[in-house]
């Protein structure tokens, strides 16, 4: 845990440019909020460019100087995908921050247009060819930071590798905590064969532990039996807001203490509340056969090979 860490500790963000997936609204717009405050040079990247830019003047209303762009990324869609990495590999030489924020949540369509099981498509996929795709303009910056958020479900997932086309049904629950276990194992890969590969780019895994966000409180109209109103009740009343969800995120692309390969969350009670600093991910997302086998899977399915040979792991220590 960091107990001194606050946004004010944030470093000078000047010529930094960045990008975060899901920026409109939630944890993305403050992580947005939080390095425009310190003069990074911001894309967001949403589904929707009006929502994009409704975000991006909320911000300039406090920041007028906020360096901003938006740009369209459907990360249920692989061609969009394709198409935001060639518009800012077009405008950039190189990429500071990749936030890797975005995600379908439980309630979700249940497939993507690829034909991808939803969550894991949107979750994981999209953002393993988004990196992948963004790898070059990243490895050309010598601070770069890839920070992918994962999630306390990640602990109750299971990789089901005959599932991920969405062909056998999963509840909304196990496939989002599926996503959120792919995207804590990617992280990791990432890391290592960065590692391997001697380059100065990082991987960080993040979890904003439980926020007050739109994906998390769902519409108000929505119908709720007594229990899930209970609990969306106690949710809107008592749960830490977006602002405070940002925090591991925030922390973990501009902290100087953070390392490759760390998991970063909320250091209080439950791993919920708190200021952000290292925290442990479950055991089996540091089963490094499992990444492996994920990693394959996900080039096969998405189409995109990082351009870094095969790791040597005798000498890449496990996160």
């Amino acid at each position: 845990m960091a107990p001194d860490w606050t946004e004010a500790t944030i470093p000078d963000l000047h010529g930094v440019t960045a990008a975060v997936t899901g920026a409109n609204r939630g944890i993305g717009l403050e992580i947005v909020r939080g390095m425009t405050s310190k003069g990074a040079h911001v894309v967001l990247a949403v589904r929707r460019p009006e929502s994009g830019e409704a975000a991006a003047e909320s911000i300039r209303a406090k920041f007028p100087d906020a360096l901003l762009e938006v740009t369209r990324l459907d990360l249920a869609d692989l061609a969009s995908v394709r198409r935001f990495a060639e518009t800012v590999g077009s405008r950039f030489t190189s990429l500071d921050l990749l936030i890797n924020n975005a995600g379908a949540g439980p309630e979700s369509p249940p497939r993507t247009v690829d034909g991808f099981e939803r969550a894991f498509g949107t979750n994981h996929l999209g953002h393993f060819a988004l990196v992948g795709l963004l790898l070059p303009r990243m490895l050309a910056s010598s601070r770069g930071r890839v920070v992918t958020i994962s999630s306390f479900a990640h602990g109750m997932g299971r990789l089901d590798f005959d599932s991920l086309d969405g062909s056998k049904h999963l509840s909304a629950m196990a496939a989002y905590a599926q996503s959120k276990l792919a995207n804590t194992l990617f992280a990791y890969e990432l890391q290592r064969r960065l590692s391997a590969a001697g380059a100065d780019l990082i991987s960080v895994a993040c979890h904003p532990g439980v926020a007050a966000t739109p994906s998390l409180l769902g519409s108000p109209d929505t119908p709720r039996g007594i229990v899930s109103g209970l609990m969306h009740a106690l949710l809107r009343r008592f749960a830490p807001t977006a602002a405070h969800g940002a925090q591991p995120a925030l922390y973990a692309a501009t902290a100087s203490e953070v390392r490759g390969g760390d998991y970063i969350g909320p250091g209080g009670w439950l791993g919920v509340w708190g200021g952000p600093g290292r925290v442990r991910s479950s055991r089996r997302t540091r089963d490094e056969t499992l990444a492996r086998q994920l990693w394959d899977v996900s080039e096969r399915m998405t189409g995109v090979t990082y351009a870094f040979g095969a790791p040597d792991r005798s000498e890449v220590p496990v996160p």
